[in-house]
């Protein structure tokens, strides 16, 4: 499970290497991999980083204007929507919920001035007590760029789980083709305690520096010990600083938000394609309104039945997939700075991570490049191929004892702004989500004993994954809505991508999605990088676009 962050900013000056193409694709890991990088205590607050160019912010008790009635979503048919689009209380509206489903979004301009529209959509904090407090879902939409060829409203979320997905609909002409903008409004949404939609706030900005640069792999007792510390503080803060959202930001809760946004939207059926954890949101939405399901891909696919270790020894096994891919890649290309082949490229790598380990690297900034930066360095850029060409310059200053595009690339993962401060609450957000999806936790004695499993599914990365398994340590909050068998009994097709050498969501995780949806339609990317569509393969894209453009279902079993 990973997440889809707003392009990074350029490549600092003077920090060699290649150009950085417009809005390379980073998509960074979070689940097992963040929550091995456990922090130094909670308790001070940081402050919520709400921004004059974002969207409304929303807190516990909602936007100041309640859900209304239905009717028109307010928008202004001159400016592109079809005035044919249905209004507020498409398909089935629950009972007891009728205020949230039918309510009008008040859609306006947004700050950032990008030519698309915000608003703020309100729902129960507790769908147990829908009466009770609310909490406001920013929104922003693209219009689609034809009109008059307009499908509907596609609902997108970019993963996770812990981003926001704002931002795909504000950098829409990036995460998607022409051909999908002509025909469809992107609906891009923050999920509850994420972006700005009452983001949950766990430890203050310097906490969080602390918490990313920890050591991953204790060497002792008393180094895990203070592992496990610094967690349970963390989750301390999390109750401290954040309302009551923070014991309701559960996958189930966030597709529940889902559905009454399709209601809001006019839409009978949901139109929604996720990726990475947004596959997980997706299937859980599935199964909770399969006669809801209308047109819905997964790309980038999670097996849901995978337990902690199952799930954490997938990873383990996909980034080490990724990581000889990419030496392979090197030491085809011919005078490899890291060996001539890929055993001594792999060696190179994990001497500099064990060297970095005793003594961590200066940068030009005066920050050290820790062990645990370097880790997040280091596999940032393994999730898309373009982006390998960062990893080469990042070790090849390192190896010549330089930690700045290592560091740098940490920041990106982490949202960390040049200022020292944080963008957004990803990683926050993302530990408070994946441990109340399911709380498992090891304590530093169990740890151990399961090195060795994970040792052999990643030679490089397999203790970095050993430890994350410690990362729920101190959950304080715990959710009324476990997590649903996946079935979708009854669901329209459902389309679901995997790609060969996914790092993060390896490829038989969508094999078994899709063998365990009943619907479930399996496309196959045979490539690099984290998910498929719009990453120039145009069999993927065809499969994707005719589907939710034109009902056209692709073949089970499709090879790309």
């Amino acid at each position: 499970m990973t997440y889809l962050p707003p392009p990074p900013p350029p490549v600092p000056p003077g920090a060699g290497g290649p150009e950085r193409s417009p809005r390379p694709r980073w998509v960074v890991p979070v689940v097992v991999v963040l929550l091995l990088a456990l922090g130094v205590g909670g308790g001070a607050s940081a402050a919520l980083l709400v921004g004059d160019d974002d969207p409304a912010p929303a807190g516990a008790s909602g936007p100041d204007a309640g859900p209304t009635g239905p009717g028109s979503d307010g928008s202004d048919p001159a400016e592109g929507t079809d005035p044919a689009e249905p209004a507020p209380g498409a398909g089935v509206v629950p009972a007891g919920l009728e205020v949230f489903y039918t309510q009008q979004l008040d859609w306006q301009p947004c700050p950032s001035g990008d030519g698309n529209d915000c608003a703020v959509l309100t729902v129960p904090v507790d769908y147990d007590e829908p009466g009770g407090e609310t909490v406001g879902i920013a929104l922003e939409r693209a219009r689609a760029t034809d009109p008059a060829q307009r499908v509907g409203s596609l609902i997108v979320n970019p993963g996770g789980p812990g981003a926001g997905g704002t931002s795909m609909a504000e950098d829409a002409e990036f995460y998607f083709t022409e051909a999908l903008r002509a025909r469809m409004d992107i609906i891009g949404f923050d999920p509850r305690g994420t972006g700005d939609s009452d983001p949950v706030d766990c430890i203050s900005d310097e906490q969080l520096d602390q918490f990313v640069a920890a050591d991953p792999t204790p060497d002792d007792a008393a180094a895990a010990q203070q592992l496990a510390t610094g967690q349970e503080d963390f989750f301390a803060g999390c109750v401290a600083n954040s309302d009551a959202v923070v014991g309701h930001v559960s996958t189930v809760e966030v597709a529940r938000d889902m559905d009454v946004l399709r209601s809001v939207l006019g839409e009978e059926k949901m139109l929604y394609l996720g990726f990475s954890y947004g596959t997980t949101l997706g299937s859980t939405y599935a199964e909770l309104f399969p006669a809801n399901v209308g047109r819905v891909v997964l790309d980038g696919a999670t097996d849901p039945t995978l337990g902690p270790i199952e799930n954490s020894l997938s990873q383990a096994a996909g980034f080490q997939t990724a990581l000889e891919s990419y030496v392979g890649a090197c030491v085809d290309a011919g005078d490899c700075f890291l060996g001539d082949t890929v055993e001594e490229g792999l060696t190179t790598i994990e001497d500099l991570i064990a060297r970095i380990d005793d003594e961590p690297l200066p940068t030009s900034s005066g920050r050290e490049l820790t062990i645990g930066n370097a880790f997040y360095g280091i596999v940032t850029p393994l999730y898309a191929q373009e982006n390998w060409p960062f990893l080469d310059q990042a070790l090849q200053e390192a190896l010549d004892g330089q930690g700045d595009t290592l560091l740098f690339l940490s920041d990106t993962y982490g949202s960390r702004d040049p200022a020292g401060g944080y963008t957004d609450n990803s990683i926050e957000a993302n530990l408070s989500i994946n441990c109340l999806d399911d709380p498992t936790a090891f304590t530093p004695e169990e740890v151990p004993a399961r090195l060795p499993e994970f040792e052999k599914a990643s030679r490089t990365f397999g203790e970095v994954f050993a430890w994350g398994l410690m990362g729920c340590l101190g959950l304080q909050v715990e959710s009324e809505f476990p997590a649903p068998t996946i079935r979708a009994e009854g669901a329209a097709p459902i389309v679901v991508i995997g790609t060969t050498r996914d790092p993060a969501t390896p490829y038989q995780e969508a094999v078994a999605l899709a063998e365990q949806l009943e619907s479930g339609v399996l496309v196959s990317r045979d490539g690099d990088g984290h998910t498929g569509y719009n990453q120039g393969n145009a069999c993927v894209d065809d499969a994707v676009e005719g589907y939710l453009l034109d009902g056209v279902v692709p073949d089970d079993g499709l090879e790309c």
